[in-house]
């Protein structure tokens, strides 16, 4: 296929840009999108590398005689009620935080895209039996059963965490991406390749789901965001990862008490602010990709 060009004022052609081009000129047009990307460059690096060097095991051990130390050259965040060091904490939580939204978003939009292009491809039978699963998935208190599972499953672990999450939080995906996939079934293309004998799963999935790239990738990162939030509030509850992983949520869980929320605002602080600037950076950079995904806007 002939690709259009674009002549600009001065008389000179050029090829609208495409694929990673497209990301780059979005992402230079966006400064809010250029500083939120390296924000979140310079987390994964410092938690990631931190994580390396830090001790989880000699991190976790209680000092009774260090009890809320304030801020110091030793504690540069003080410590908690154990006398553990908030920042190691802090650290060794954002690394948990991020492996547990990221790797609960995947999972999830592979299960829901799926069965949602599937369902809204084949329609009929299939996708009435496809969509009453998901309505009965829909209807549990799913939270609730989450904290069933996590109180009765013995050795609990992260790993344990992500596959109760991803069990109940890919519905809503599916049944997004099926009513998308029921409009796109409709075009002219769908119709051209069923004409041409071109296979069911290739038409799904390398004709229909480029076309819904633009929202997959605005549902990522959407979601991504709201995971970390969601194990956030499960271990502020006390539900969310055992009490020897610390998490974002197991350091903003200590501000339980008054005094802890006026008086010892370093225990807590560091982690709420951390996870407000993560959730922004992170739907700032799901925009601007999201618009470099869109068919339009890779017409230049």
């Amino acid at each position: 296929m002939k690709k259009t060009k674009k002549k600009f004022d001065n008389g000179s052609e050029s090829l609208p840009p495409m694929g990673f081009n497209v990301i780059v000129r979005e992402f230079s047009k966006d400064k809010i999108a250029m500083i939120s990307l390296a924000i979140i460059l310079i987390t994964l690096i410092g938690v990631f590398a931190g994580s390396i060097i830090i001790d989880q095991g000699a991190l976790m051990k209680v000092d009774i005689f260090n009890s809320y130390a304030s801020p110091s050259s030793e504690h540069w965040l003080g410590t908690d009620i154990s006398g553990r060091d908030i920042f190691g904490q802090l650290i060794i939580g954002a690394k948990n935080s991020l492996l547990i939204g990221f790797s609960i978003t995947i999972i999830t939009s592979i299960i829901g895209v799926t069965i949602g292009i599937i369902s809204g491809f084949y329609g009929g039978v299939i996708d009435n039996i496809l969509m009453r699963i998901v309505d009965f998935v829909m209807i549990l208190p799913m939270q609730m059963i989450i904290i069933v599972f996590v109180t009765i499953i013995p050795k609990y672990t992260i790993f344990s965490f992500i596959l109760i999450m991803s069990a109940f939080y890919w519905v809503g995906k599916a049944r997004l991406f099926r009513s998308k996939t029921l409009s796109e079934g409709r075009r002219d293309y769908v119709s051209a390749s069923k004409t041409l004998g071109t296979g069911d799963l290739k038409i799904m999935f390398r004709e229909v789901m480029p076309n819904l790239s633009s929202l997959i990738i605005t549902n990522l990162t959407i979601n991504f965001a709201a995971n970390i939030g969601i194990e956030t509030g499960l271990s502020f509850l006390g539900f969310g990862l055992p009490s020897d992983t610390p998490s974002l949520g197991t350091l903003i869980g200590y501000a339980k008490t008054s005094d802890v929320l006026a008086d010892k605002v370093w225990v807590w602080l560091p982690a709420s602010l951390l996870i407000l600037v993560l959730m922004l950076s992170i739907n700032y950079i799901g925009q601007a990709i999201g618009r470099s995904a869109d068919a339009k806007q890779r017409l230049g």
